[in-house]
């Protein structure tokens, strides 16, 4: 896929945002789980959804709306450690619970935006800040400075239960209240340590 990185497989970890949660914990204790996780809860974004920045990604007509997860992923190196950081907008469709996900409609085509890797020597991921844009209109503000897991605690969490490997891409987290988009919008995320990431939503067909 011409202007994606080199990459193997692509992980998403939920409630790593602390606001997120924070909002998400009264309802933690229901069952089925009846307790907050322990362990990072990680999904996958399989290589069908992955899309490169200026990407015109279909929305299929029975999605009014997809919700913009606005975020960053560390590119494993062969050491085990975060080697690049890169822009990601990890697109989905609305939804009530983390408990019964819908899975399938999460992984349509094109619904994981990758941006361009920025080498992690010299940066820090506590100061990324990112501008969510629709049609050039601000909607989010996303910081990673108040996560759940900071990145080295969050690879060290990781690998107590599964190793990851060079050329995986780990996502740091998504924060709560993200903003929807429909066809015919252009998404565009920003930061200043880490370029641009557009995304051009289309009817499916178009």
């Amino acid at each position: 896929m011409t202007g994606l990185p080199a990459m193997r497989t692509v992980y998403g970890v939920l409630l790593n945002s602390r606001a997120e949660f924070e909002a998400w914990a009264p309802r933690m204790r229901e069952a089925p789980y009846k307790a907050p996780p322990a362990a990072p809860v990680l999904y996958i974004k399989p290589a069908n959804t992955w899309s490169a920045s200026e990407a015109r990604v279909p929305v299929p007509p029975g999605v009014p709306q997809v919700e913009i997860g606005a975020t960053v992923g560390m590119l494993i190196d062969p050491a085990g450690e975060a080697g690049g950081f890169l822009l990601v907008n990890d697109l989905s469709t609305p939804q009530a619970s983390y408990f019964r996900p819908p899975v399938r409609a999460n992984c349509l085509d094109g619904f994981l935006g990758l941006g361009a890797v920025v080498p992690a020597q010299g940066q820090d991921p506590a100061r990324f800040a990112l501008e969510v844009r629709v049609n050039g209109e601000l909607k989010q503000s996303v910081r990673f400075d108040a996560l759940v897991r900071p990145p080295h605690r969050l690879l060290a969490d990781v690998a107590e239960f599964m190793t990851l490997g060079a050329g995986d891409v780990l996502m740091l987290g998504l924060a709560p209240n993200r903003p929807l988009a429909r066809a015919g919008d252009t998404i565009e995320i920003r930061a200043p340590a880490l370029g641009r990431l557009v995304t051009h939503l289309v009817a499916e067909g178009a």
